[in-house]
């Protein structure tokens, strides 16, 4: 009754499903009054009526007719074929109700062969089977059974034969990638299938939903041997595989793909040419996205505004400008509108490069299409022109970015402070400065240091110290070179007391300030003002922050050169006391200073400045003027010993120095033989190599050029004995006798030869005399006496030119390097 009820009700998917479950109400009463209702009905639900044909109806005639159940569905297709062997059925078959009264006659029908027959039968009629019902039951069994061998159980037992347009339209309604695959992978193994190039792109858009590449790289490769075993076309599929599993930043999968397909002479679209490029460019390798594009090219394959949005500026970025320039030159030939994105991309590019020119142009580009540059386009041409110095230009584009609404960021305002400051341009960098700090920017320490330091450089004091203020009251810590700046500045201004301040706060800053002090001394000390780097000196022991020797050095030398002995002393003893080593320059240096020294007290602060030394020089000095019974020997081998103990290879300027300086003190001294003794020694070991020449009988000379007055005095007389003694007890009589004075000397020799009455005349540099009359001249008394004796006391004439030529301590041609450095032979 009930399934009565819902017939009436024309519920067919009810009833359909309580005729299907439940086997009890499929009785013959339960049937007839099916077809009666049906039958009233017209027959308006043939599909019903179908299901119940086709489901196996076996009447029997003692009991009406039973309904053996089908194992499946609704709708069924039939083969084209017909089973010549089988025969309707003659006999007639009587529908009863629930009272067993015959509602309905008619002729029975045999079973429809699955398989095998084209239609199916509705009482004495041939119904076709649609392609919709055969779709339908197909979707309906995969969906039932999803996979696996029930399911393919189940598509061998349909009742008609599919072909690939079912299994295309199927595929599409059926949105399970498993059950997909499976229907497909039962129909690849049936003797109806052909290879389908619809049916691969719906199974890989399954597959790329539920992003199981392994699978869709698996269907490729059956794709791939359908396409050379059955020649398939599958243009569309393989591009579309490509596609999804670029998309899904499969590289290496995606490029293998890409390269089966050209070995199999497949086309490839533009698409996936762009989905390679994408995918190579967001990995991060450029230069395979080329190679792609370079393959796109030789395939002639047309470039769409995709692909010119990707490579233009991917191009450009890597460098690669006039390729870049040239498609965008392409993009304008056929008439395609250049996205800003691709003028942004050369705009920045072609200014880092420092094409300018172009970047400009492609600017103004922009604007005559009424296109507004944007803020990234503004900053990247700024910057482009701050780097190649062209600050004119990068002013005028920071006003229309200002003027166009847009405000420059925190980068940009420092590059332009920085840039205009380190270019000298201190009023244009201060203004941005201010603006800066007006925008709410807070400035960095680097942009504080370039602004003081360049204010430093230009000896502003006031504005470098209120910036300096401005910097530690925000907070920042000034670098090494910001303090470095300023520090020097106050110790070229001479604001020692703000100069130690500063160097204070340095210190508890951390940092280490024994350099920087010292700098700051040696400022003091090359512009002369030595009170004031003593004063600095005094300030840095009394904090505990020490110098170097060679600016200990320094400043003693330069007290000396003041004639502060008394502060010099000390500088001494600190020196030597931190086992530094006076060289022979140093002492020498000091014995100058008391060869010219003309009052008596200063005379005893030298002596005690030249004791501090500690050097070995002093020693000897000591030794030569004491007496024989002190001293134990004879002053010549006195002399010999010290000189053995000079290291000629590093102090031979040193030593030649010494010998000048030494030889002008015993002169003014009175000690003529020990002078004498030390030029002897000194020609001995070769500290004048070329200052007597003997030509055998043509010339003979003395140069005296490269000595000083003494020693050039002491070099004379001792020179002319040694000719003396030739002539006279030799016999070897040169035609002519040269002495080479130079015009320093040429006087003072002069002066002291004339007064024994020489035959020397004086030319320009030279004193000359032939041989002959030198001989003669040897052999007067007084000459003898002269030579052998000591200098004619002409005090006055002498002293005064003394006191003139006498060398100084000369430091500014000395260093801590070793001598040799020296000019050797210096007129002292």
């Amino acid at each position: 009754m009930v399934f009565g009820t819902v017939l009436r009700s024309r519920n067919w998917k009810l009833a359909n499903y309580i005729f299907t479950n439940f086997y009890h109400v499929k009785t013959s009463p339960v049937l007839a009054r099916t077809i009666d209702i049906l039958d009233n009905e017209n027959r308006a639900k043939l599909n019903f009526l179908s299901y119940l044909c086709a489901g196996n109806l076996v009447p029997h005639f003692t009991s009406g007719f039973t309904v053996l159940r089908s194992s499946r569905s609704i709708r069924n297709y039939s083969s084209e074929k017909r089973n010549e062997e089988s025969s309707e059925w003659t006999g007639d078959i009587d529908y009863l109700d629930e009272s067993g009264s015959v509602i309905f006659s008619g002729k029975g029908i045999r079973s429809v062969e699955p398989g095998l027959d084209n239609h199916v039968m509705v009482g004495g009629l041939k119904k076709p089977i649609l392609n919709a019902s055969a779709v339908a039951k197909l979707v309906e069994i995969v969906k039932r059974w999803k996979w696996g061998p029930d399911m393919e159980t189940q598509l061998d037992r349909l009742q008609f034969v599919p072909n690939m347009t079912h299994i295309t339209q199927a595929l599409k309604i059926i949105g399970d990638s498993d059950a997909s695959l499976s229907l497909f992978q039962w129909a690849k193994r049936q003797s109806w299938y052909s290879p389908n190039d619809d049916c691969y792109i719906i199974l890989f858009h399954r597959l790329n939903e539920s992003r199981d590449y392994d699978r869709i790289q698996s269907v490729f490769d059956d794709m791939v041997r359908d396409s050379s075993e059955n020649g398939m076309s599958s243009f569309s599929a393989y591009n579309r595989v490509i596609q999804y599993l670029a998309k899904a930043e499969k590289l290496e999968v995606a490029f293998c793909c890409f390269k089966r397909i050209k070995e199999c002479g497949c086309k490839v679209d533009t698409q996936t040419y762009n989905a390679l490029i994408t995918l190579f460019l967001g990995k991060g390798l450029p230069y395979k996205a080329f190679e792609i594009y370079e393959n796109m090219e030789e395939a002639g394959c047309s470039l769409d505004v995709s692909t010119y949005e990707l490579m233009i500026p991917s191009l450009a970025k890597s460098g690669r400008l006039d390729a870049a320039f040239k498609l965008f030159q392409e993009v304008k030939e056929k008439n395609l509108q250049p996205s800003f994105g691709i003028y942004t991309a050369l705009v920045d590019s072609m200014g880092k490069a420092g094409r300018l020119d172009t970047a400009m142009k492609l600017y103004m580009e922009i604007q005559g299409f009424g296109l507004r540059p944007s803020a990234i386009m503004f900053v990247s041409l700024i910057e482009s022109f701050v780097k190649a110095g062209k600050l004119e230009t990068a002013l005028r584009l920071w006003d229309e970015m200002k003027k166009a609404g847009f405000r420059p960021n925190y980068g940009l305002y420092t590059m332009m402070v920085e840039s205009h400051a380190k270019s000298g341009k201190l009023e244009i960098a201060t203004s941005l400065f201010s603006d800066m700090e007006r925008a709410g920017f807070l400035p960095t320490p680097s942009t504080y240091s370039s602004l003081l330091e360049m204010h430093a450089a230009s000896n502003q004091v006031d504005a470098a110290m209120k910036l300096y203020n401005s910097m530690t009251n925000a907070g920042l810590r000034p670098g090494l070179s910001t303090y470095t700046a300023l520090l020097t500045l106050l110790a070229k201004k001479k604001l020692v007391d703000v100069a130690a301040k500063i160097l204070l706060e340095m210190k508890a800053m951390g940092y280490m300030v024994d350099v920087n002090a010292s700098d700051v001394l040696m400022v003091y000390i090359k512009d002369g003002s030595v009170d004031l780097a003593l004063r600095w000196l005094r300030f840095m022991g009394s904090s505990g922050i020490r110098t170097n020797n060679f600016i200990i050095r320094q400043l003693f030398e330069s007290c000396m050169k003041s004639g502060l002995y008394e502060s010099a002393k000390p500088l001494l003893e600190t020196y030597v006391d931190s086992a530094a080593k006076v060289d022979l320059v140093l002492y020498t240096s000091i014995l100058a200073y008391l060869v010219r020294c003309q009052e008596e007290h200063n005379e005893k602060h030298l002596m005690d400045i030249l004791s501090a030394t500690k050097h070995r020089a002093h020693a000897f000095m000591c030794g030569l003027f004491t007496g024989p019974e002190l001293r134990k020997r004879p002053v010549l081998s006195f002399v010999r010993e010290f000189f053995l103990g000079i290291d000629y290879e590093l102090e031979e300027g040193a030593a030649r120095y010494f010998v000048n300086v030494l030889l002008n003190y015993l002169v003014l001294m009175g000690q003529i033989n020990r002078a004498r003794c030390v030029w002897k020694v000194a020609y001995e070991n070769k500290l004048f190599p070329k200052a007597i020449v003997f030509d055998q009988h043509i010339a003979w000379s003395l140069d005296v050029r490269n000595l000083s007055i003494g020693a050039a005095l002491i070099a004379v007389v001792h020179t002319l004995h040694r000719f003396r003694k030739r002539m006279l007890y030799y016999g070897v009589v040169p035609r002519r006798i040269k002495l080479v004075t130079g015009p320093s000397l040429k006087v003072v020799i002069a002066q002291m030869l004339s007064s024994v009455e020489s035959p020397f005349e004086v030319s320009k540099v030279v004193l000359r005399a032939p041989g002959d009359l030198v001989l003669e001249w040897f052999k007067k008394q007084m000459v003898q006496q002269f030579l052998l004796n000591e200098i004619p006391s002409r005090a006055d004439i002498l002293m005064h030119k003394l006191n003139i030529l006498f060398p100084c301590s000369a430091p500014e041609i000395r260093s801590l390097s070793p001598p040799k450095a020296l000019v050797a032979g210096k007129p002292l």
